[in-house]
């Protein structure tokens, strides 16, 4: 009974507008958060492939790092081709001290 009353008179009773405005919001900013400049993006693809070549030998014309968002969050993906692990990584480390 009371809920027909809420929604005669204008009010939900799961949030409304409230509810509503707040979902926006929710996506303005997963939106706003998913978006990156090119620059910036091939900056991010460069510093990744700098860090991982102390660890491993990949294919950087096949890397491929792209951003994907959802209704909740936003998630960097990265997909690198490994040629081979470099195992010898400590021994470069080493020497270098």
């Amino acid at each position: 009974m009371w809920e027909f009353i809420y929604r005669v008179l204008g009010k939900d009773s799961t949030g409304g507008s409230r509810h509503f405005a707040k979902e926006r919001l929710r996506l303005v900013l997963v939106h706003d958060r998913a978006t990156i400049s090119p620059y910036l993006m091939n900056k991010l693809k460069e510093d990744l492939i700098t860090v991982i070549k102390n660890y491993m030998i990949i294919d950087e014309a096949e890397m491929e790092v792209h951003l994907d968002e959802d209704d909740k969050e936003v998630a960097l993906i990265a997909t690198i081709p490994v040629k081979q692990i470099r195992r010898d990584y400590h021994e470069q480390v080493q020497a270098s001290l």
